[in-house]
């Protein structure tokens, strides 16, 4: 028999952290250098003389710093990159890490544990968490949580991070703990022995209650933070089921065959039937939805190093739960 883990109070276990919140602050102790102006630099810009103060930083991150007031002449913050300096100035600057330096940090957050054992940990991913550290996303993430929850974490490729979800995107995902978990979880995924079935709601109905959507997906060449169909590029297959029908919305239940960035949002817009509330792909704001309405409900796969087949089914979060109502009553099968 599977092991079906729903979830229980038993197994939804947090992470040792302080709140629920992915919000994390930087260490507020920071090294701070000091110098005069000399006369040769009198009349130089502020940004061009900090260059010559802390060198290892870009002048970019310079100005950053200068933007969010860690820099003073004479004890009085300045606020402008080309603030001419005056020889006997003293200049004082705050070097606040860049905020990619964040971004492997060990930072203790609190997340809901659905299963764990030393080689494999499966997760309840909120919506709002992002899941590896990215450009406007440096800090906070479901990776600066796996470092601070077990040391092995920090020898791993991502953490152990095998897949994704996206960052508004709630439900199940696995992570391995050990490089031969890792490994194995990995190849699993790419041989397609990993099952994983997502709840949605499309704004649209479809013409068939059953049907495959099988289209490559790379990324958009008009708009680059997008994904498309594109010919040539990757395969991608989902298949899908619809559940229930009402306004204008569907409930759909959606079943991966490959992991393609964006990959249900895209296939479905592709036909037509863009998610509530995914505004990057068409669709609108309803159903009191503020995020895509994609949740992450079943996962199935045999455990990396045992074998063991396991499987897990995921409620939705409360606003997902509350659309779906609106639309499929309680169904979700």
């Amino acid at each position: 028999m599977v092991p079906d883990v729903q979830g229980s109070a038993d197994y939804r276990e947090p992470f040792a952290g302080d709140a629920p919140g992915v919000e994390f602050d930087a260490p507020t102790e920071h090294e701070v250098r000091s110098a005069s102006v000399s006369p040769e630099q009198h009349g130089e810009r502020l940004d061009k003389l900090l260059v010559t103060l802390a060198g290892e930083f870009s002048r970019s991150h310079l100005q950053h710093l200068i933007d969010r007031g860690h820099v003073q002449l004479d004890g009085v913050t300045i606020a402008s990159a080309s603030r001419r300096v005056r020889a006997g100035q003293v200049v004082r600057i705050e070097l606040v890490p860049t905020e990619e330096s964040l971004a492997f940090r060990p930072q203790p957050m609190a997340l809901v544990r659905l299963y764990e054992d030393e080689h494999l940990l499966v997760l309840d991913k909120p919506a709002g968490l992002v899941v590896h550290p990215a450009a406007g996303h440096w800090s906070g993430t479901l990776l600066n949580g796996l470092l601070a929850h077990h040391a092995l974490a920090a020898t791993l490729p991502r953490a152990g991070i095998v897949h994704r979800l996206d960052k508004d995107t709630s439900g199940v995902m696995m992570v391995g703990k050990t490089l031969p978990a890792v490994t194995a979880l990995v190849r699993d995924i790419a041989a397609r022995r990993v099952h994983r079935r997502y709840l949605a709601l499309a704004d649209g109905e479809p013409a068939q209650r059953e049907f495959t959507i099988e289209a490559p997906i790379g990324r958009d060449p008009a708009v680059r933070v997008r994904m498309a169909v594109v010919m040539g590029a990757r395969p991608a297959r989902t298949d899908v089921r619809c559940l229930a029908t009402a306004g204008g919305i569907s409930a759909l239940s959606c079943t991966l065959h490959s992991g393609r960035t964006h990959q249900i949002r895209v296939h479905l817009a592709w036909r037509g039937l863009p998610l509530v509330g995914d505004a990057l792909y068409g669709g609108r704001p309803q159903l009191g939805m503020a995020r895509q309405a994609l949740h992450a409900t079943e996962l199935r796969l045999q455990h990396p190093i045992s074998g063991v087949a396991l499987a897990f089914n995921c409620a939705p979060p409360a606003d997902f739960a509350a659309a779906w109502a609106q639309v499929a009553g309680a169904t979700t099968g």
